[in-house]
């Protein structure tokens, strides 16, 4: 056994002097370009009859010039030039393939619990009216879905919408209904035999009137401020999971400038033009050509790690239980806040009926001749106190909504209670901190992955600990980039770290 390691360290000692330079890389044949077809060939730079069979004087080259004969042409540069900045690119989106999918997975996991939980409670809060009031329910339902979807936009982030202008909007349609077919049903009645322009004015007096009589007394803002509290954290998440993953998509997009592209070649390719296609590009080569290149995506290093830390602070907050089960107990809560305001409306009827007909006309209503639009319209009288629901029956209403609320909340919390993803969110995105900021050398450490005593400095072969000096982390540092020069950051990653600033101040 002895002698067989004495005689395959004897072989290995020979095959590294034989094929093995002292640059730590194997060199073409002076006199063939071989080595670099088969590399052009390899790397699918492009037709492999463009590279020259044996080195020429290199005359034309404007990037990889240097002395003596070459393997390169012009041709094949502007062919690097392309190859280089697809590759470029292509391990960018390699590296941030794993943050995309997260942020798109947790995305989507939000939406379908905030879509499932406020379709429940619209659907719960549309029963309300089939079962304890159907003479509003055909028309309440469009209502009650309009202002769901508002309430599924807002916590989606996209709502234009503000929830304040969507409560009160349902608040204000809801009033010429309950007043018409609870407070004088006779005058809902007529209004259905006979939809006139006159009834259609009426309708939109009282829609008008609706903040200023009160009819629903202070439920609505009960409401507004219930809802207000506790979606703001659902709503924060959303929008900065969808602006988390406009950034990574936005760095995807980037354009390499001509000068990045420029240091690109003469990193990686250069050296194939003298037949040196194994070397390694030295370290600080490397860091200095793709800090140049990705300046604008750098700069997003410090917004990004705060949104990142808020990401993980909204996460936390939504995958603790009592934070979680408060916003479904807020929007389980609309259904008998929506109650409480009819019941409170039928409790004052006379008292509302009696205000709206002594509304001054400069709210916009037309006067008949004996009386305002918004008092009894024709074929209605005004709500006598006989004409208000029995207390027994609202108190029976008021129940029914209670044993809903009661046996609703525990079949949507079983429904919901999974918040492991709030969980995962939170451990998961606390490693991507600092992503944009080291994406330079994370890049080149994939160029390392072989620990070599020589590399390539763009113009030779040197010692890697006398690669020459990395420049600083600052703007004005790179300024000074001896590799690339940096002059303008991409206006589509300026008008990014602007957001990223904005929303996450």
């Amino acid at each position: 056994r002895a002698a067989l390691q004495s005689a395959d360290l004897f072989w290995l000692i020979c095959f590294s002097i034989v094929f093995v330079p002292e640059s730590g890389c194997r060199s073409a044949d002076a006199s063939s370009c071989h080595e670099v077809k088969t590399a052009y060939l390899l790397r699918q730079i492009g037709p492999v009859k463009m590279v020259p069979d044996r080195p020429g004087p290199g005359e034309s080259l404007r990037v990889c010039v240097h002395p003596g004969p070459s393997c390169c042409t012009s041709k094949m540069e502007d062919g690097y030039m392309a190859a280089v900045r697809s590759e470029t690119l292509q391990k960018m989106r390699s590296y941030s393939f794993e943050l995309k999918y997260l942020i798109a997975g947790h995305t989507k996991a939000y939406q379908e619990t905030f879509e499932s939980l406020v379709t429940f409670t619209s659907n719960l809060t549309t029963s309300l009216f089939d079962s304890a009031y159907s003479a509003l329910a055909p028309d309440c339902r469009p209502l009650v879905f309009q202002l769901f979807s508002s309430i599924e936009r807002h916590l989606s982030g996209d709502s234009i919408l503000s929830l304040d202008n969507a409560v009160h909007q349902f608040y204000d349609d809801l009033f010429p209904l309950v007043y018409q077919r609870l407070l004088n049903p006779g005058l809902g009645q007529a209004s259905a035999q006979s939809f006139s322009s006159h009834s259609v004015a009426h309708k939109l007096c009282l829609r008008r009137m609706r903040r200023d009589v009160g009819p629903f007394g202070p439920h609505p803002r009960l409401l507004l401020s219930s809802l207000s509290r506790v979606l703001g954290v659902g709503r924060a998440l959303s929008r900065l999971l969808k602006l988390a993953g406009e950034v990574v998509n936005a760095t995807e997009r980037l354009t390499l400038s001509r000068e990045c592209g420029r240091g690109l070649v003469r990193m990686q390719y250069c050296s194939h033009c003298r037949g040196l296609t194994l070397i390694r590009p030295c370290t600080g080569l490397c860091v200095n050509v793709m800090s140049g290149c990705l300046m604008g995506v750098s700069e997003l290093g410090t917004p990004w790690k705060s949104l990142v830390v808020l990401l993980q602070r909204l996460a936390a907050t939504l995958a603790t239980s009592s934070n979680h089960n408060s916003m479904e107990l807020a929007l389980l809560a609309a259904r008998n806040h929506v109650n409480d305001a009819i019941l409170y409306a039928q409790l004052h009827g006379p008292h509302i009926t009696a205000t709206v007909s002594r509304q001054h006309h400069g709210k916009g209503c037309e006067h008949t001749r004996a009386e305002r639009v918004c008092g009894p319209h024709a074929g209605g009288q005004v709500a006598r106190l006989s004409s208000v629901p029995a207390v027994s029956h609202l108190l029976a209403t008021s129940a029914t909504s209670e044993r809903w609320a009661a046996t609703a909340g525990p079949a949507v919390n079983q429904r919901l209670q999974d918040r492991s993803h709030f969980r995962e969110l939170e451990g998961s995105i606390q490693r991507y901190q600092w992503f944009f900021s080291e994406l330079p050398e994370m890049l080149c450490e994939s160029e390392m992955e072989v620990e070599q005593h020589t590399c390539w400095n763009g113009q030779d072969v040197v010692e890697q600990n006398h690669a020459g000096r990395v420049v600083g982390s600052t703007f004005e540092a790179k300024r000074q980039n001896p590799e690339v020069s940096v002059r303008n950051v991409d206006p589509v990653l300026k008008g990014v770290k602007l957001r990223l600033e904005q929303l996450t101040q």
